[in-house]
């Protein structure tokens, strides 16, 4: 009795082992799917080759899965976008406060002028 419960936990330990390193080798794969990455199935057949190369080169696809992203692509040219236009929003600002200090110089000498017509009066 206890020779046919050692089989079937061996056989079972065997069963979820075989089947755990197949779901592991995919998550690079589902990570690349995720991102929409340009390169799934490359990651998804070198992800099967990994499985016979005891997954040496499994971390490799992982970097490589993770570096794509939809919004920004390979991450290079949205720091490019941003410092032009942090330069633009930089620049704008500083118009917008020429315009201010140019408004508020108006306003105040409308108030003296309306402060001395009112004395005057």
């Amino acid at each position: 009795m206890l020779d046919y419960l050692a089989l079937g936990i061996l056989v079972f330990a065997s069963i979820v082992i075989f089947y755990g390193i197949i779901a592991i080798h995919d998550i690079p794969y589902e990570i690349s799917v995720h991102r929409k990455h340009p390169q799934q199935d490359a990651i998804h057949v070198a992800g099967w080759i990994s499985l016979f190369t005891l997954h040496v080169i499994w971390p490799f696809l992982w970097i490589w899965a993770t570096l794509y992203r939809e919004d920004r692509g390979w991450g290079f040219a949205k720091e490019k976008e941003e410092s032009s236009q942090s330069a633009d929003f930089e620049e704008q600002l500083s118009r917008l406060d020429e315009r201010i200090e140019k408004l508020e110089k108006v306003t105040s000498a409308a108030r003296a002028k309306k402060k001395s017509r009112e004395e005057i009066e």
